[in-house]
């Protein structure tokens, strides 16, 4: 078991906040195991290596010998999460929200223990609270605290529609700590209220107050927008291990350091160690390399991150492609040969047409043919013409 100094250095480390930070001081010296949760509503079955910044700080709890309670929110899933949502959020059926939670399970468990992995359902007590029970439950909150919420008060403001049933998502959240006897409760920066609705709750209750951990939102490869499947700058762990590989040396040196705090298992001192080289002359691209390797070592096997980084030396070493090259940000989706004018690729569309057609064109080290192509919003890719001229182009 690490000291209280050695296990709050681990537990800190890319943690937004902690609240309350000394009271999580006195849980650790009491040398008990704490009871660590964290809620997913399975509201989308593929989870993208944003949602693992959660997952993998939940890790380091059960490496640290502390008990995971991972919490399928089915039964608020079916209320419809209001987070961040300027209108009202759909609910998900009951056969949605099961078929989601299994296909959850099965990729969490790439990264914590399922033998040392409580998993639970908070149907199994939200289920059996009667409508007074409920009743007693929304009494314990006002209306003007629930405004407080930046969601909830620049719908209100605008005079958007707030259904009363969002208002019992938070409450049902905090509800799921008392039931659960939580120490500690993670979550993104965006759920920060419904955290210390937890808090609150179990002062209620008469129970020990949680401290709440938040964690920040992860941005995507565009290095700006968070990291999402509609705005296509995700990477999904359930991406092949060659498109996996493609994404993480897209991303920008800078970028990089933010996924090795937040993604990667390596120490702090590792890290530190990494950033010194780097700063004394070391290649960043080899530093990219040691980082998709261990990603897809994490959601594949070691024999597909060797493969993929035989596939990345074989396509792009060959090109040549270099670590400086110009950085260009556009606004909004265009065709292929406007996106190659507007960086300074071509001189102009028509020739954008011609090079693409001619075979010049490439991106991400790959030949395209089609010049008309769309190119979405949220992408960071590497576009070359010719032999000589590069640039990284972010579509937001």
């Amino acid at each position: 078991m690490k000291t209280v100094n050695e296990q709050l250095a681990i537990i800190k480390r890319g943690a937004e906040e902690i609240l309350v930070e000394k009271e999580l001081i006195e849980k650790l010296e009491t040398g008990k195991p704490l009871k660590v949760k964290a809620g997913f509503d399975p509201t989308a079955p593929d989870l993208h290596l944003g949602h693992t910044v959660l997952i993998n700080k939940l890790k380091q709890f059960q490496d640290l010998g502390h008990e995971i309670l991972f919490l399928i929110g089915d039964f608020t899933a079916m209320i419809g999460d209001p987070t961040g949502k300027s209108v009202t959020r759909p609910p998900l059926s009951k056969e949605d929200v099961l078929r989601n939670a299994e296909t959850y399970k099965e990729q969490v468990f790439k990264i914590l223990d399922p033998a040392k992995t409580k998993v639970v359902f908070n149907s199994e007590w939200m289920s059996k609270l009667s409508a007074a029970d409920m009743i007693q439950l929304a009494g314990t909150t006002t209306v003007a605290r629930m405004l407080e919420r930046n969601d909830f008060g620049d719908r209100y403001a605008s005079n958007t529609p707030i259904a009363i049933h969002e208002f019992l998502y938070p409450l049902v959240q905090g509800y799921d700590s008392v039931a659960m006897e939580a120490d500690i409760e993670l979550g993104g920066t965006d759920q920060k209220f419904n955290l210390l609705m937890g808090r609150t709750l179990q002062q209620h209750y008469g129970k020990p107050a949680q401290c709440t951990l938040t964690m920040p939102i992860l941005e995507g490869l565009d290095g700006v927008q968070k990291m999402s499947k509609s705005l296509g700058n995700y990477i999904g762990i359930k991406d092949e291990p060659n498109d996996m590989f493609g994404k993480v040396m897209s991303v920008s040196d800078e970028l990089m350091w933010r996924y090795y705090e937040l993604l990667s298992f390596e120490s702090l001192e590792t890290i530190e160690g990494l950033k010194q080289a780097v700063a004394e002359g070391e290649n960043p691209r080899n530093v990219k390399v040691k980082l998709a390797m261990e990603l897809i070592e994490r959601f594949h096997n070691k024999e597909a991150a060797e493969s993929a980084l035989k596939d990345f030396e074989t396509k792009f070493s060959k090109n040549a492609i270099p670590d400086e090259m110009p950085e260009v940000s556009l606004e909004g989706e265009m065709p292929l040969a406007n996106l190659l004018k507007e960086a300074g690729l071509v001189g102009s569309t028509s020739d954008g047409h011609r090079m693409t057609k001619q075979g010049a064109v490439k991106i991400n080290g790959e030949k395209v043919s089609d010049s008309r192509q769309t190119i979405p919003a949220g992408t960071t890719s590497v576009y070359q013409v010719g032999k000589r001229k590069f640039a990284r182009v972010t579509v937001n």
